[in-house]
């Protein structure tokens, strides 16, 4: 027999996919599409040879929110990666940017590609030959999704990980990870009203879907949250039986740090971070620590965070004066932070815009198929007319912010090809043939700013097309660039593979 490859592992990885009807169902019902999703779940961790009782060995810190939840399990990993230079500690966080691998993560580094197939191929041919299933309604294989945990947790436990932060891709109760009967903490970022306004949903409902992952007898934390969000998660902390929740405040020393993601909304991720750190080696270790206070292992892992696609400025190491902005955000409050961020002298601006001129920028977007992409660009571009005016930046115009757009498709290649790692079935193909999705975005843009030249709004059918008119435009201006990525992680990803990016970005 052939040896099996990690092309090999990915093609059949990729045969799992959910199709675009099928996830807009799931996002839709945040992760409630089937009664049976936990029952089942356990049913394939069963079948590979796995007991819930035994995931408890992974000293798991479970984390979920709306937004901010992959930033502060990157700040978590980070801190106790310093904390306790030698243990073991896994994340495990999706989506991925560029390679699938690095969903899963050992002293933060991505599993090799070799890993990956054997760990792949070890969770595939269990459940290929343990077919034996208790719950009717469970499939025979399990989701992408689904599988990239099962494979998760089958990883974490060879390894013998001595801590594991492990975030929700879903809502909370039924999701996939939910099935750790006793985390060590559990922690839920901001929940934000765009997914009220997008899924219908309200804030209640959000927030008792997050608060699915607390447990009896195990301390939950969170940050400030709505009212009525909070009272719900107070409700199910209760319901659940939690230790204790406790709503954290912005840690002081903070402010003093330079922390590894940029932006000002990560102070509110990292000081859960810390929080959640604290908590866990408290219980793991007997650690004491003064809650007003950081000590030198957490400032080092809070400085030394990485996280790729999120508000990363990286410049192009082949096209050099070409600067890439960077951000999957793909909310309209994270959007909003998104343009605080870029929209800031030393970013998006000239430090001094008297003695540097202004470079010409773009922005390439794109958002999922069924999210309000008008809604979106609006408030992108009302919070620019913010940011320009509390800069007194008198000669910028939001009407010549941006010298082009371009909306194109989440497609890696001009050819019509994904990248095996980057391929998605979520794009139906009517969206492909039409660009639906980009058509209506040019048009909601040509609408808030009427007065941009239409020759320089761009749809296009890929990420390489769109990374050609970014270099033929370079070309013309015959000065340093600056383009903005942002509205979906999928693009981000596919722009750090087009561009070739991935030895500097990741």
């Amino acid at each position: 027999m052939a040896t099996k490859t990690y092309r090999d592992a990915v093609d059949q990885l990729n045969t799992l996919q959910s199709n675009a009807a099928t996830l807009e169902a799931v996002r839709a019902s945040g992760g409630r599409s089937s009664a049976f999703a936990i029952p089942e779940m356990l049913e394939y961790l069963g079948r590979i040879g796995y007991s819930p009782q035994q995931l408890n060995a992974l000293n798991v810190i479970h984390i979920t929110g709306t937004k901010g939840k992959g930033s502060t399990s990157a700040f978590t990993d980070s801190i106790l990666r310093c904390a306790k230079p030698g243990w073991k500690i896994g994340l495990y966080t999706s989506p991925h940017l560029v390679a699938v691998r690095e969903r899963i993560r050992i002293n933060g580094a991505p599993l090799s590609e070799a890993e990956f197939t054997q760990y792949f191929f070890e969770v595939w041919d269990r459940l290929v030959a343990n077919n034996t299933r208790q719950v009717p309604t469970t499939p025979e294989m399990p989701g992408y999704f689904r599988f990239m945990t099962l494979m998760a947790f089958h990883v974490f436990m060879e390894h013998k990980v001595d801590a594991t932060v492990l975030e929700v891709g879903v809502g909370g109760t039924y999701d996939s990870t939910n099935i750790v009967p006793t985390p060590v903490v559990t922690g839920i970022t901001a929940l934000g009203i765009d997914h009220v306004n997008v899924l219908g949903r309200t804030l209640t409902e959000i927030a008792w879907q997050k608060g699915g992952i607390f447990k009896k007898g195990v301390p939950a934390f969170t940050v400030k949250q709505p009212e009525e969000g909070r009272i719900m998660l107070e409700s199910r902390a209760k319901e659940l039986k939690a230790k204790s929740m406790t709503i954290v405040s912005a840690t002081p020393e903070l402010s003093a740090l330079k922390l590894g993601l940029a932006g000002i909304h990560q102070v509110e991720n990292a000081s859960l971070a810390v929080a959640l750190a604290k908590s866990f080696l408290e219980a793991q270790t007997g650690d004491c620590f003064d809650d007003q206070s950081l000590p030198e292992s957490f400032k080092a892992g809070l400085v030394q965070t990485k996280w790729p696609g999120r508000c990363q400025t990286v410049p192009d190491p082949k096209r050099s004066q070409v600067t890439w902005y960077l951000d999957g955000a793909h909310t309209v409050e994270s959007l909003q932070c998104c343009m605080q961020w870029f929209v800031n002298p030393g970013v998006g601006l000239a430090p001094d815009p008297e003695t540097t001129p202004k470079s010409p920028r773009f922005l390439i977007f794109n958002c999922t198929s069924g999210r309000s992409g008008e809604s979106f660009l609006s408030s992108m571009k009302e919070t620019s007319e913010t940011q320009l005016a509390s800069f007194r930046r008198d000669s910028e115009d939001i009407a010549t912010f941006f010298d082009h757009v371009i909306f194109c498709a989440n497609v890696t290649y001009a050819d019509g090809h994904f990248k095996g790692d980057l391929t998605s079935k979520a794009i139906s193909d009517s969206e492909l043939a039409e660009l639906k999705t980009q058509q209506a975005l040019a048009s909601a843009w040509s609408k808030l700013i009427p007065s941009f030249p239409s020759g320089h709004i761009h749809v296009l059918p890929s990420i390489e097309n769109a990374v050609k008119v970014v270099e033929e435009a370079q070309t013309k201006f015959g000065m340093p660039v600056k383009i903005l990525v942002t509205g979906s992680l999928h693009l981000v990803g596919g722009v750090v593979e087009v561009a070739g990016l991935s030895e500097v970005a990741l």
